[in-house]
């Protein structure tokens, strides 16, 4: 074989070995509400921690990422804690902050030039996400030449009224979730009565094969190159199922505080107290323990039955030796009358009341005690 020969079989070697970020296989879009004011107070917009963490997963398995909303341009985000790791890590990217304060129309957008298209979620990806017809060809095209499509939350709302080449529902007869009804009874008082349609409904409605986990616990849902994620602590899950659908192995990642946190929630779940609690006492700081004990509190709100309301009173105990909030007390004391254990929530009553002795909520409590 010739040298000229031996250099052209290595370039078709490299070519086709090598990533190809022309077609496509190196890209994710990110699609995010435009609908969002005032930090959500005047207009809800999308949410931060589900664009942070996801961004940073992509780009850490080797991927450009893109940036699209409805309008283009510069897009508002819900109000977020900027201290959480993810969130910093992102806000310190100059490129990152330069493409939210300008971010590309989705009409603008070819389709091939990605190998993934993930929609962020939060409440406004209810209101500009499923009317932009431009974003329903946008995913319809990108589904139907082969990319990946994910979606968390509300996220979902944009793949509702997408249809595919041969008319039929994008979601239909697929396995999904989304931020389902129990979540939208609880979080969404203030905006979900302009939703235009509940999301579980609506995607039950178009034939999808609905799944979700107890209220706001972790769930990823994969059917082929379709990804979603039931809630805003589902975002890291579904990003490395995102990368896998791609053909990538995630590299590996040490797990943000939220997620090992709700992995101790699972675990508390399937009966292992013990382990939970010895965790959080050798290294409370690991955790985030007030969103151990909020999830227990909420979870207790959307119990109907009492073992539902076991598991979130562990929840509750396990978080109580780390966090002073007298609500937290108040809420196990009324998971413990739920089960018919008076005693136990008398005691706990009486120690807020010593604490608080005006407090009208535990006065009030009590008395349903004693009555």
């Amino acid at each position: 074989m010739s040298f000229l020969a031996r250099i052209l079989l290595a370039s078709l070697l490299l070519a086709v070995t090598a990533p190809l970020h022309a077609d496509g296989t190196g890209r994710i879009l990110i699609v995010v509400s435009g609908e969002g004011r005032d930090q959500g107070k005047t207009r809800p917009g999308y949410e931060f921690d589900e664009l942070s963490q996801a961004w940073l997963i992509f780009k850490a398995n080797g991927f450009a990422v893109d940036v699209a909303s409805p309008q283009g341009g510069a897009v508002e985000a819900d109000k977020y804690n900027a201290q959480e790791p993810f969130n910093a890590a992102l806000l310190a990217d100059e490129d990152a902050m330069r493409m939210l304060a300008d971010t590309r129309k989705t009409a603008d957008v070819a389709a091939t030039d990605y190998a993934a298209i993930y929609v962020v979620g939060g409440k406004g990806a209810m209101f500009d996400l499923p009317r932009d017809q431009a974003l329903r060809t946008l995913l319809a095209d990108a589904y139907d030449h082969g990319a990946v499509i994910g979606a968390v939350c509300h996220g979902p709302a944009a793949l509702a009224d997408v249809r595919l080449r041969d008319g039929t529902p994008l979601v239909q007869g697929k396995a999904t979730t989304g931020f389902t009804n129990e979540e939208e009874a609880l979080f969404g008082k203030r905006w979900a009565k302009e939703f235009p349609w509940l999301l579980e409904d609506k995607l039950r409605g178009h034939g999808a094969h609905w799944q979700e986990a107890p209220l706001m616990m972790s769930k990823v849902v994969v059917d082929g190159r379709l990804v979603t994620g039931q809630n805003p602590y589902s975002t890291p899950g579904v990003a490395d199922a995102i990368v896998r659908a791609t053909g990538r192995t995630p590299v590996a990642r040490t797990p943000w505080r939220d997620e090992l946190t709700m992995g101790l929630a699972a675990q508390a779940r399937d009966g292992h107290v013990q382990q939970v609690a010895h965790a959080l006492a050798t290294d409370t700081a690991r955790y985030h323990v007030d969103l151990l004990g909020l999830l227990g509190y909420y979870q207790a709100q959307a119990a109907t039955g009492d073992d539902d309301v076991r598991h979130a009173l562990q929840l509750m105990q396990l978080a109580m030796p780390y966090m002073a909030a007298p609500q937290l007390k108040l809420g196990a004391a009324e998971a413990h009358l739920r089960l018919g254990e008076r005693d136990q929530a008398k005691v706990l009553v009486q120690r807020v009341l010593a604490a608080t002795p005006d407090m009208a909520e535990a006065k009030a409590l009590l008395q349903r005690i004693d009555g």
